[in-house]
């Protein structure tokens, strides 16, 4: 649904208003006084800090303030979308790429979800505010963090402390907001030369939102999360860390006919860090992790069942995942060249167990249906033949394994033999990237260009989840091909005194991708059909950062993503629209202020009924704009406050990217958009001790 606010917008002030800082501080004056080299206190958009990579600081506060979960901080970076299913746990989708073609990584870790139609996608267990850095490549060009990553690869990264004498050191923050957000961090460092202990805790909740026609939307949250690191440095070259994690919560879904009531997940990582490695070798990194996931989805906790739905009466399915694995990598480096080469490997093992009644599935076994790895090679490093000129490639051999557990399809009535019970299938998936980047002499401009290739195997959500494989095959395990996408990306920047401006563009040919088809079932329901075909994408992403005097800044990004099924003669499903956001942000050091505007334009390219295992387009979507307005003040060198308002004129707006509105909460049958929260407002109070 798309209308206008039931209130006329007040303009007064808000054409006063200046916006958010943006992720870098700002680049210091030729010719005038130096400029606030703060980090900015809202954060609203980023800018690439190297050819097709991003880093930013998930800690700090992000406008629109974002949920409990990493799909939404991801927004802040160009090209970025989220597939929503509510108030929280969004499906990240990079440049209408989603599923495993993004490669996510926490702590060095994976921990895939276990949900078949993926309500527990892997960000929903990720806590950015626990992470010290979060880091994105775009395109197939890094071959150092696993297989498969076609779209990107996403790392949300710890960083060990050190410590040169005994020290304790704190960080937190609490958050209160609008439809009772309440966000409590708490960070607690101590140790001395020879080791140190590390603890992060959070808590998020929310209750439903409204939208901007004030009507209610299921979509409350609560969870929290752990994190204890125990490390030991013998000497400044050495580390060795334990990582012990844990947490939970729930989340309500307007667009599902089940909520996630509980997302348990427990981890443990171990990491093994030496430098000064004798001759060219300087580093050697080994990390191991255990992690596994407990999840339950249901229609009693948190709604009740639609006597006149799908599932009219109490229904739970309680899925699990472990997955382990781990990673070598030496690091070698002469005066010119640098060079990184390395194994890592991955076992995931999926079960579940499910009943019709309040509580029947714990009486229920657990019954194994899948288990998938991979064990890779892997080389990438970087030769500097002049200044100003740089090649940097990579390499990788993959063995991918996927073993079919299943001995019956389908549930009920509907249940048969699994044709593909015990079968596994192998798989060898090469991949590589070669990029030149280049440095223009007199100016401020870098140029690069690189061309990458990946092969992705099926992922669990596409062996497993369709209810049929392509024609002629006896389901997806043995009809599905591995996917095998060549992209090229080029790009500029540049970066002079009061001015930084960046363009990024790229072209692609995926074969056998592997697209999801869903079809009206009648009285059994929908029924989902996954096949093979080929696509072309391309589009570009641009951004600017100009400073016409110290305290102020004015940004601006832009991000296009087009996308062709060849195969069918039509547009390729689940491409986000064109969008925009500009901000003005004045800071003087301890004061700052700010508003950010968000444009997205309408999106008439669709494939309806087609997409992948998390969502489908539902027709085309109509455009919107909103307004936010953000204020911060730095207290002291150790206290910060930060207050702003979302979506000013409480306009009425839903994503292009969406689930259907579930009959359970009263949406019509037919498919009908989830609106987006409508004006909100939040406070945040930061330490960092």
């Amino acid at each position: 649904m798309h209308t206008r606010s039931r209130r006329a917008p007040r303009a007064s002030g808000l054409f006063l208003a200046v916006s958010a800082a943006l992720s870098c501080a700002p680049v210091p004056a030729a010719t005038a006084p130096d400029p606030v080299t703060l980090d900015a206190i809202v954060v609203t958009d980023s800018a690439p800090r190297a050819a097709l990579t991003w880093q930013t600081d998930p800690r700090l506060p992000r406008q629109p303030v974002p949920a409990s979960d990493g799909a939404d901080y991801l927004k802040t970076i160009p090209g970025f979308a989220a597939l929503r299913n509510g108030g929280s746990n969004g499906d990240p989708v990079l440049r209408g790429m989603s599923g495993s073609r993004l490669n996510l990584l926490g702590n060095d870790g994976a921990m895939p979800g276990a949900c078949p139609g993926r309500m527990d996608n892997p960000t929903s267990y990720v806590a950015p505010e626990t992470f010290d850095r979060l880091v994105v490549v775009k395109g197939p060009q890094t071959v150092r963090w696993g297989p498969g990553a076609s779209a990107g690869t996403v790392r949300f990264e710890r960083e060990a402390p050190r410590f040169d004498r005994a020290e304790v050191r704190m960080r937190g923050s609490v958050l209160a907001g609008s439809s009772g957000r309440r966000d409590q961090v708490a960070e607690l460092a101590a140790g001395a030369a020879r080791g140190h202990a590390r603890l992060a805790a959070t808590r998020s909740r929310a209750d439903d939102y409204r939208d901007g026609d004030g009507r209610r939307v299921p979509s409350a949250w609560d969870k929290w999360n752990a994190d204890l690191a125990l490390a030991w440095t013998p000497d400044a070259a050495t580390l060795v860390e334990l990582d012990i994690g844990a947490g939970d919560g729930r989340a309500r879904y307007a667009g599902r006919g089940m909520d996630g009531t509980m997302f348990r997940r427990d981890s443990r990582t171990l990491k093994l860090e030496h430098g000064g490695l004798p001759g060219v070798w300087n580093t050697l990194r080994a990390s191991a992790y255990d992690n596994r996931v407990d999840h339950l989805m249901d229609n009693y906790h948190l709604r009740r069942p639609n006597p006149h739905g799908a599932m009219p009466m109490a229904m739970a399915s309680n899925v699990g995942r472990h997955t382990r694995g781990g990673r070598v990598e030496a690091e070698a480096s002469g005066g010119d060249w640098e060079l990184f080469v390395g194994v890592d490997g991955q076992d995931s093992r999926h079960r579940g167990r499910s009943a019709a009644g309040e509580g029947a599935y714990l009486h229920q076994p657990w019954t194994g249906d899948a288990r998938l790895g991979h064990a890779g090679l892997f080389a990438e490093g970087s030769w500097m033949p002049q200044p100003r000129a740089r090649w940097v490639a990579g390499l990788r051999l993959d063995r991918a394994r996927a073993e079919d557990r299943r001995l019956r399809l389908g549930s009920g009535m509907m249940a048969r033999p699994n044709p593909t019970a015990g079968q596994i299938r192998h798989q060898t998936l090469p991949g590589g990237f070669l990029r030149y980047e280049h440095a223009l002499a007199g100016t401020p401009l870098d140029l690069y260009a690189g061309l990458g290739h990946a092969r992705r195997m099926p992922d669990y959500w596409e062996l497993f989840s369709p209810d049929h494989g392509p024609a002629g095959a006896a389901n997806a395990f043995a009809g599905i091909r591995p996917e095998r996408t060549t992209q090229l990306d080029v790009g500029l920047a540049y970066r002079a005194a009061r001015l930084e401006a960046w363009l990024s563009a790229y072209a692609g040919r995926v074969d056998d991708f592997i697209l999801f088809t869903y079809r009206d079932g009648g009285m059994m329901g929908a029924t989902t059909e996954a096949g093979n075909v080929d696509v072309r994408t391309h589009g570009a992403e641009a951004g600017l950062r100009w400073q016409p005097h110290p305290q102020w800044t004015l940004g601006g990004s832009l991000a296009w993503a087009h996308g062709d099924n060849r195969t069918h003669g039509r547009p390729l499903a689940q491409i986000p629209p064109l969008e925009s956001r500009w901000s003005l942000a004045w800071d003087n050091g301890r004061w700052s202020a700010g508003a950010l505007l968000r444009m997205v334009a309408a999106q008439d390219r669709v494939a309806v009924g087609q997409g992948n295992v998390a969502g489908r387009d539902l027709g085309p979507s109509a455009g919107f704009a909103t307004l936010a307005l953000n204020a911060g003040m730095r207290l002291d060198a150790r206290w910060t406050l930060a207050v702003g308002v979302d979506n000013v004129f409480d306009r009425a707006y839903s994503e292009h990217l969406n689930l259907a509105g579930s009959a359970d909460f009263g949406w019509p049958a037919d498919p009908v958009r989830i609106n987006e929260p409508g004006r909100a407002a939040w406070l945040k109070l930061t330490l960092d001790y």
